[in-house]
């Protein structure tokens, strides 16, 4: 009988592969559209909502290295610089140094574990809302830095739940569908 199991087993995986459109696409497809989600539910004149299109450049870059190119973060720092209302090209130089400085990363700690993840993934939150605070200022959007703490927080707390999430749309990704031919 465990014979006969081990065979439909194998029987379901024959002639299934998984999409090669769906595997390249998700991950620029989901940064794409979590840099667009923090306009959508509410309008406010303080940033309340995190940067979730950063959070799941890092998720994405920290669950699969080598997924996303190192040029990947000026296009899709423009995508969200589109949406965001910051100054053009500030997401683009930022998601830029962060996808280097994390191949850097990568490069040195291969082994990481969630609380590290965590970790890095909470400093370069930061530093991307303190420099964003900056460049607003520099090009007169002035904003108190109080307004950006709780942001930060929020940011922090929720990365776990943007992780888990990429992860969960990962293991999609990977999915396996029949190939015809």
């Amino acid at each position: 009988m465990p014979a006969n199991r081990l065979l439909r087993g194998s029987a379901r995986q024959i002639s299934r592969a998984p999409s090669p459109l769906i595997a390249y696409a998700a991950p620029w497809v989901t940064v794409a559209l979590a840099s667009c989600l923090p306009g959508w539910p509410l309008i406010s004149i303080a940033p309340i909502m995190p940067p979730l299109g950063f959070m799941t450049l890092l998720a994405w870059r920290q669950l699969r290295p080598g997924l996303l190119p190192v040029w990947a973060g000026a296009v899709l720092g423009m995508v969200d610089d589109l949406f965001s209302g910051a100054p053009f090209g500030a997401a683009m130089a930022l998601w830029s140094i962060t996808m280097i400085v994390m191949d850097l990363i990568e490069a040195r700690f291969p082994w990481r574990n969630f609380l590290t993840d965590w970790l890095v993934a909470g400093v370069f939150i930061a530093a991307y809302l303190a420099l964003g605070w900056v460049i607003a200022g520099h090009s007169g959007g002035a904003i108190a830095p109080a307004l950006v703490v709780p942001q930060g927080l929020v940011a922090l707390l929720a990365y776990p739940m943007v992780g888990r999430t990429v992860g969960l749309i990962d293991r999609w990704r990977l999915m396996r569908f029949r190939v015809l031919g």
